[in-house]
């Protein structure tokens, strides 16, 4: 199935162009990580392409979703607008694009903040968000290594870029992605045991 034909117009309509082309290639390395995994390259590309749905929405508009959802904010979320897309576009995707998947919902959810413990394909997307062929920060190439020879390595990388990067700019850190840091720093340590 040719997803990216398949949500074209939906796509189109909510994201700026920009976005756009980020989500295709999100979605572009989703697909290849998943191959290099054996996870499901459909079901990668498909979260891969949601990921940031609802990215170009007001805040009043991430709320209304939030909130007609019955979804309840932390202090974090309700005071820093970063965190709300992934909320409200796991809620969109189920809500109005009829994505049942679970896996892929939660993976659009934790793209952002990461979590301890994540599933295959949520790693997959966490990263895939990181090293598509859109992102030039200073590391990405080193990361789009990284994440193809380990997701463990490639997330810890994540993590450690995303804390220095959020204390640099004095940005409030969600407790999701410090959860998440521990977590990751055991199965690094662990695995020299």
């Amino acid at each position: 199935m040719d997803l990216k034909k398949k949500y074209a117009d939906v796509l189109e309509k909510m994201l700026t162009p920009e976005r756009l082309n980020h989500s295709y290639c999100v979605a572009d390395q989703a697909k290849h990580l998943a191959k290099i995994y054996k996870f499901d390259e459909e079901k990668a590309e498909l979260a891969g392409l949601l990921h940031d749905i609802t990215k170009s929405l007001s805040v009043p508009e991430h709320l209304r979703i939030i909130e007609e959802a019955g979804v309840e904010l932390d202090n974090i979320q309700k005071t820093s607008t970063k965190f709300l897309h992934s909320i409200s576009g796991a809620i969109y995707v189920k809500k109005y694009l009829d994505v049942n998947d679970e896996d892929v919902i939660s993976a659009i959810r934790y793209h952002t903040t990461a979590k301890p413990n994540m599933m295959l394909l949520e790693q997959i997307i966490y990263l895939a968000d990181f090293t598509s062929a859109d992102r030039k920060f200073i590391d990405a190439g080193y990361m789009r290594e990284m994440a193809e020879n380990s997701l463990i390595d490639g997330i810890r990388f994540g993590l450690v870029y995303t804390i220095r990067d959020l204390l640099n700019k004095s940005s409030k850190i969600h407790p999701d992605t410090f959860y998440a840091y521990n977590y990751y720093q055991n199965q690094i340590n662990y695995m020299f045991y």
